[in-house]
């Protein structure tokens, strides 16, 4: 860049925040001052190394993001909008973006549940709405919330932007329509919204080639607000507690399968190793799997009978419980939190946090100890999974690294494998770390254990999970759909 260049772009980032200062007032943007002469977003979770940014903004409206758009094309920076909705992407990057020199857009103001429908089942929230926000509202009401075992803290909508995992099903499936601001500043909606004269029937695909999905894990709109489904809450609910051996690994993963399959399963199944248990405050020195099953009373009842006989003669299990049996461990926040989410409640879901980190929710990325995940969707078959938790062992014996699993079953073929690595924040545990991590990349992505969420420091390896020709499509988009770069580039594209 030649001196001519950089005085313009210094001059064009002049102009925007003085114009973003008029729009959200002083009190809602950070800048350079005398005494910062780097600005970041400050430390992270995963101690990955902070960008360098533009300046930081915060709007408290969807017409102050509209304003936001327009000065960005007014003044033709080479600057793009990052987009933020609460920043909670613990082990991902939290904030981050992926290019230097972006300008941060927040968007933890937009707190409206404009609408709530619970007859029809559908919310319509803004991106600032958390989980508990939305679950205290339908607390006692026929409907749940699919929400996930992490911070009842983060947003409901970035989490389905992501292609996040709920306790039911992956949260893709709560998606019914998006209000989107486009890169030239139009305020569009995608999907299935309610018609304000007549009661139309769920139908997130619409007419001709669906848009909706054009806007999760993407950079080609600022989503500010989002119509979510809400779920029927089930009569009963119980939980089996299944734990095994290492060595009945395989055998009881078939099983589960099996039980999928038959439907016999309610929501996500999920199997934790023992680095796992430990790390989120549970106890145990074995596998623990838990099952939902819910639904109408008898209907519970006798399928827990069935699951109760097939695993007593299966001869994995060296114990059974279930959560009618027994009053749970309150101090085993593992069985609280997954019991209480099951049923669209996380107001456990901070213990589980702060058994993690150390920390509550706004203090995770400033004081929390080290924290990295890797998130993979991999077969749901014995053999498969076998494979995947001994290349991890593998990994964890070369680095002397701890590594821990969480087998989230998400359908009869499907599973999310969450992978997770705890470590002290200190210089050469935080190296040996993210080689840790490297690794794990290196080697799921050789055997197609594909990742479906990557962290801001491995973008590279989206070459590797693409086709040549959808990478090309989705280039074709963005050229097309943000001629001017507005909204600055991604983990996917």
């Amino acid at each position: 860049m030649d001196i001519t260049e950089e005085k313009s772009d210094v001059c064009s980032l002049n102009n925007i925040i003085f114009e973003l200062k008029k729009i959200v007032g002083e009190k809602y943007i950070q800048i350079k001052s005398g005494e910062i002469s780097t600005l970041t977003l400050g430390r992270n979770v995963s101690l990955f190394t902070p960008k360098k940014v533009s300046t930081i903004v915060r709007p408290g409206s969807i017409n102050e993001i509209i304003q936001i758009v327009d000065i960005m094309n007014k003044n033709n920076s080479k600057l793009g909008l990052h987009i933020v909705s609460s920043g909670y992407n613990w082990g991902l990057g939290s904030k981050e973006p992926v290019n230097e020199d972006a300008i941060i857009v927040i968007l933890d103001r937009l707190t409206n549940i404009r609408d709530i429908n619970i007859e029809d089942g559908w919310a319509i929230i803004e991106p600032g709405v958390t989980q508990l926000n939305l679950a205290n509202l339908l607390k006692d009401s026929s409907r749940m919330l699919n929400v996930t075992a992490s911070s009842g803290h983060t947003s409901v909508i970035g989490n389905i932007l992501e292609r996040g995992v709920g306790l039911r099903h992956q949260r893709t499936d709560d998606l019914l329509g998006l209000e989107v601001i486009t890169p030239d500043g139009e305020k569009i909606t995608v999907g299935w919204w309610p018609h304000t004269e007549r009661k139309t029937a769920f139908n997130t695909f619409g007419h001709g080639p669906s848009l909706l999905h054009l806007y999760t894990q993407s950079n080609l709109g600022i989503v500010t607000g989002a119509v979510v489904r809400l779920l029927p809450r089930p009569q009963t609910q119980t939980v089996l507690h299944l734990h095994f051996p290492r060595k009945k690994l395989l055998d009881a993963v078939n099983l589960f399968r099996d039980w999928y399959a038959q439907e016999m399963v309610s929501g996500v199944l999920k199997i934790y190793d023992t680095v796992s248990t430990e790390s989120y405050g549970g106890s145990g020195d074995e596998h623990l799997t838990l099952i939902c099953v819910s639904g109408n009373p008898k209907k519970v009842e006798a399928i827990v009978s069935i699951l109760f006989e097939e695993a007593k003669n299966s001869g994995i299990f060296t114990k059974l419980i279930h959560s009618n049996e027994i009053s749970s461990d309150r101090n085993d926040f593992v069985l609280q939190v997954v019991e209480h989410a099951y049923a669209g409640d996380p107001s456990w879901n901070e213990h589980m946090l702060r058994a993690a980190t150390g920390q509550n929710a706004k203090e995770v990325d400033s004081k929390g100890g080290g924290w990295i995940f890797f998130l993979a969707f991999i077969p749901f078959k014995g053999e498969t999974i076998t494979e995947a938790l001994s290349i991890i062992d593998d990994i964890s014996k070369k680095m002397g690294v701890k590594i821990g699993t969480t087998v989230n079953a998400l359908s009869s073929d499907v599973i999310d494998l969450v992978i997770s690595i705890k470590f002290p924040p200190v210089k050469d545990q935080i190296s040996k770390s993210h080689e840790t991590l490297d690794l794990i990349y290196e080697h799921f992505t050789y055997k197609g254990f594909y990742p479906y969420r990557l962290d801001i420091n491995h973008t590279n390896f989206i070459e590797h999970y693409y086709s040549q020709t959808e990478r090309a499509v989705n280039k074709k988009l963005k050229n097309m759909l943000d001629p001017n770069g507005i909204i600055s580039t991604g983990r996917y594209f």
